[in-house]
Parts: C-alpha cells; structure tokens; sequence
C-alpha cells in the first residue's frame, strides 16, 4: 500500500495526513474490530463511513469487520447551546467566501460518494457532547451504527442542530430507539464520563483528527481514504 495524503479534520478545517502501511499489526484471524475515531460534524467522517462501507464490501466473506464508533470532538470548547455558523466560518476562514469555496469541494466530493451535502442549511456549528453520549447508548441497544448515520444525516442534509438534545431524541426514534431511553439519557449526566474517557484514550494514542481507524490499539492511518485503500489496510491487519 504506497503512502498517499488523506482529508482530516482537525478542528473545523480538512487538511491532509499520510497514510502508513508499517503501522498495520496483524490479527491472526478474520475478525477486526475496528474503531473508527469520528466527529458527528466532521464532513469528511461521513465520506469516511461512506467509503468505509465500500472498503467492507470489497473484502467480501474472507474477512470479517466489527465497527465501533469513537468519539472525537473537534471543538471541545463549544458552547453547549453552539454557535451561529457563518460567524463560526467568518472567524475562523476570514470571510464567507472562503468558507464556501471549501464547502463547494466538499459537496462534490460527497456526489461522488452519493452524499448530498446540503450545507447552507445549517445554521448553527453545535457542541457535541450529546450527539457523542446518544452514540455510547446506541451502541448498548445494537443501534450504533444507525444512529451515526442518522446524526451525519440530520446535520449535513438537514441542517438539523444536533446539540439540541430535543432533536437527538428524534434521531433516536426515527432509528427504532425506544424513546425514553434517549429522554433518560439526557435528564442525567449518563455517559458524559465515560465518553470523555474513551476519547482521552484514543487521543493518548496520538489522535490529533478525523477520522481514524485504530485496530488493537494501533492506529492504522487518519483521513478518508478511497474504499480500495482501505481494503488493502485492513487486509494486511488479518494473516494470509
């Protein structure tokens, strides 16, 4: 697998990172559990699942992928009720302008990966935490998987704000998730610990963006890599 440079988010801003095949371990079976470290407002963590999927498809019956989702906040500073989007961008890229023109790449590279980015409908960039504690409780109930996509969906297609624990409640539903589960979850500090612990965890690891892929404590590469190269990573974790 040659070295090739990757979109990662490392805040709100998609930069690049290589790829290094001599981090691979081997598993010695057919099974990987794969962690993949990701933001629910990191666009480029939803091309990654995208691809992701794609890469699992092309390893066929031979190898099994267990996927658990990790969380990463891009902006652990947030106010918990968020911020204005465009004052967010505008601050943070100097002007509209540029913020649209990294918006219009970002939405044709979603089209290739049949995403549609539907950007100028979000209105607010919020705190994530919450998003973060529905995806642990998810992951109880068998739904993890769900509620990820459901939360990348809501937000880049709909423009949903996904701080607003109200809203996560329906994401939570609208993926079969009894709904008191979800209200339970919010009406106590339920997973803020332990979210914030796993993330300590994977960034003790070196996990400075998103998304990562980490088997066994190894982290295989960062950024959202084509499915092919993604196949070829997880391939060299399992023995021939």
């Amino acid at each position: 697998m040659k070295d090739i440079n990757l979109p990662i988010c490392t805040d709100d801003t998609c930069t690049t990172a290589p790829v290094d095949p001599t981090r691979v371990r081997k598993s010695g079976t057919g099974l990987i559990e794969l962690d993949v470290v990701s933001d629910v407002i990191c666009p480029w963590c939803f091309v990654g699942k995208r691809r992701l999927e794609k890469a699992i498809k092309l390893l066929g019956d031979s190898v099994d992928v267990k996927v658990t989702w990790r969380p990463f906040q891009l902006n652990p500073w947030m106010p918990k009720e968020g911020i204005d989007r465009q004052e967010y961008r505008r601050a943070k890229f100097g002007s509209m302008e540029r913020s649209q023109q990294l918006d219009a790449r970002l939405v044709a590279v979603g089209a290739s990966e049949d995403i549609e980015f539907y950007l100028d409908r979000i209105t607010r960039t919020p705190n994530t935490l919450d998003a973060h504690r529905l995806i642990w409780l998810a992951q109880q109930h068998g739904l993890q998987d769900a509620v990820v996509e459901a939360l990348f969906q809501a937000y880049f297609v709909d423009g949903i704000d996904i701080g607003d624990q109200k809203n996560l409640v329906a994401v939570a539903e609208s993926v079969g998730m009894d709904r008191t589960l979800a209200e339970n979850l919010f009406s106590t500090d339920s997973g803020v610990r332990e979210v914030l612990d796993e993330e300590s965890q994977f960034k003790a690891l070196g996990i400075e963006g998103v998304p990562s892929f980490v088997v066994d404590g190894t982290v295989l590469f960062s950024g959202a890599a084509e499915p092919q190269m993604i196949a070829e990573a997880l391939g060299q974790v399992v023995e021939a």
